[in-house]
């Protein structure tokens, strides 16, 4: 008997006619997925051999990681969401701006160590220049123009049209042109306003999401998607944004992963001022992998990548999802300050041979890839007994010293925010984007001219 039959064996009837339906491919029923994101015990892990099945038959025997550099390039922002401990208001003594030269050496240090991609999100900072995020992209692909650029969430990308006065379509296709290869579908929380107005009041809108993502989906931009689960929404309220997911995915093709994301209560407002009532400290270990395995049922026949967030839930809750549904463990990351500053424990980097090693326990086959899911390099499921080659990042032993950390940045008073009070330099074609000198320490060129 394979452990899937044993597992099916040993669960509740009406889990395992639900988890058979699936397993014959059949399309997951909404009531039937808020049942499955319930199961505990035996039907939890009937529950979890079912979604690794079909793990197995859509996404194969590889897991993936990509090789990629996070900036985070400032923690001001105007808005005050009660789940977030990183951002800072403008005259706070921990307010900090990397400048466009600071952005561009962060990409070419990166790149140097094998980076293929570069992550930026940030708060939304008040710069004068409406032109701020397409003048950011500009430089960045000019001075590095092999680095994929996967930037700016739903949020950044509302506030961004909204400050130049353009619809999303014009503003998205101006990004694009620049140099703009995908988004990261974050900001999503939960898709549905009544969680919203409790966890962040003035967030962009479930409708302004998802506007943004179909918007970018039909102009050739892919984004990833997210769920942040264990606050106070319910398994309805989960199943329900997936389902959402879902119907985007079949209608658009745009989404290339989707990643669920543990809510991490250790400094977030939201639990350590009680603001709000029922509040959780997270979801369990059991919530964990149900969400995850539901995740491969409903959504796996279109999405086909299911990502496993090491920073959230830790390297060792990331390999058991690897026999959950899950075929791509994210990215190395190297900096990484929302999710540390919030409370989670588990760094802000991690080294290629680390994670092939992870994968290589649940006897799987590593592959690095691109942003977009193409793959890069194949490795051998047993890397024999010299192991593979070391690569730049391998070596790396301090992330904190080589990549900085946000405790640093937000006591260096060299890249503190100050409210820009006079004209700086103007970008024009004629400007040699690709030294970093161009870009004078402590002048906002973001700033009108």
């Amino acid at each position: 008997m394979s452990r899937l039959e044993h597992r099916l064996a040993e669960a509740d009837s009406s889990v395992r006619s639900i988890l058979e339906r699936s397993i014959e491919g059949r399309r997951l029923k909404t009531s039937d997925a808020i049942q499955l994101v319930g199961a505990r015990e035996s039907n939890l892990e009937a529950l979890c051999a079912s979604a690794d099945w079909l793990r197995a038959e859509q996404a194969g025997s590889t897991v993936t990681y990509v090789v990629n550099r996070n900036i985070n390039f400032t923690n001001v922002c105007v808005k005050s969401c009660r789940f977030c401990a990183f951002a800072r208001g403008v005259r706070s003594e921990e307010a900090y701006f990397l400048e466009p030269e600071d952005v561009i050496e962060r990409t070419q240090q990166a790149q140097a160590l094998g980076a293929t991609e570069v992550c930026i999100q940030a708060g939304l900072a008040p710069i004068e220049n409406p032109r701020f995020y397409i003048d950011l992209i500009t430089a960045l692909k000019q001075a590095c123009p092999d680095i994929h650029i996967h930037a700016y969430s739903p949020e950044e990308i509302v506030y961004g049209a909204e400050r130049m006065g353009l619809p999303l379509a014009p503003y998205l296709e101006q990004l694009r042109d620049a140099g703009l290869g995908s988004l990261p579908g974050t900001s999503a929380e939960i898709l549905d306003d009544r969680i919203r107005d409790r966890i962040a009041p003035g967030r962009l809108s479930t409708q302004a999401w998802i506007e943004v993502i179909r918007t970018a989906h039909s102009l050739g931009i892919p984004t990833t998607s997210t769920l942040m689960f264990g606050h106070v929404e319910s398994p309805e309220d989960r199943v329900h944004h997936m389902g959402l997911l879902r119907t985007i995915q079949e209608e658009t093709g745009g989404f290339t992963e989707f990643v669920p994301l543990s809510f991490v209560h250790e400094a977030a407002p939201l639990f350590v001022d009680e603001e709000l009532s029922g509040v959780r400290s997270g979801p369990s270990a059991a919530e964990v992998r149900a969400l995850y395995a539901t995740a491969r049922l409903m959504l796996g026949a279109s999405f086909r990548n299911i990502q496993a967030s090491w920073v959230k839930e830790g390297p060792e809750v990331a390999r058991a999802l690897l026999r959950c549904g899950v075929n791509d463990l994210g990215g190395t990351l190297m900096n990484e300050s929302i999710s540390t500053t919030a409370g989670a424990r588990n760094g802000q980097f991690m080294s290629p041979a680390t994670l092939r090693s992870i994968i290589r326990s649940v006897d799987r086959d590593p592959a690095e890839r691109s942003t977009t899911y193409s793959i890069i390099r194949r490795f051998a499921r047993n890397a024999g007994a010299d192991g593979d080659a070391l690569e730049p990042l391998d070596n790396v032993s301090d992330a904190n010293s080589i990549f900085g950390s946000y405790a640093a940045l937000a006591a260096d008073d060299g890249h503190r925010f100050r409210m820009p009070d006079r004209p700086a330099r103007k970008i024009t074609p004629d400007h040699d984007l690709s030294s970093a000198s161009r870009f004078g320490k402590g002048e906002h060129f973001f700033r009108m001219t």
